[in-house]
């Protein structure tokens, strides 16, 4: 078995979704959860199909956002793996339940606009995500005014009152 750290290629401030489900009926599942979480919203999803043709199958309502998916899924190359980019200014905070609804949906591994790197194992089989780096190591403790800060930053973002 051979393991290997993939690191997500993405601009800085695009969040993205990295899940694993079972079947190939989740490609358009899982775009119509997107869809239907938030209007108009504009996302790349691609599965990493893990029998037949074994091929990436790609859906979504932004170009750019396609291709990275389709990039980074190529990359990690796990069988039933997906991966959801979600366009400047869209948010995983606001689809995260609709996909976890999703009846194929398995798991989900990390939502996060952080450097990612994706921990994968190959064996003669195939190739598994064992896990997520997601972000840096902590180096402290808030104090009063990171409490302070984190509050306030919630506030302005509108998703506390």
């Amino acid at each position: 078995m051979q393991l290997e750290a993939v690191r997500i290629n993405k601009p800085d401030g695009i969040n993205f979704i990295l899940g694993q489900t079972h079947f190939i009926k989740s490609v358009e599942d899982i775009h119509e959860a997107m869809v239907n979480a938030v209007p108009g919203l504009r996302f790349g999803l691609a599965f990493c199909e893990s029998s037949g043709a074994c091929l990436v199958r790609l859906s979504g309502t932004d170009d750019a956002m396609i291709a990275l998916a389709q990039q980074n899924a190529l990359a990690i190359g796990a069988g039933h793996c997906f991966l959801v980019f979600l366009a400047e200014g869209y948010y995983p905070i606001n689809v995260l339940n609709s996909l976890k609804w999703v009846p194929e949906v398995c798991r989900i591994y990390c939502a996060t606009a952080n450097p990612t790197e994706v921990i994968v194992a190959e064996t003669g089989q195939g190739r598994a995500i064992l896990g997520v780096v997601d972000g840096d190591r902590p180096v402290g403790t808030e104090s009063a005014a990171d409490v302070q800060w984190r509050k306030d930053l919630l506030r302005q973002f509108g998703y506390k009152l």
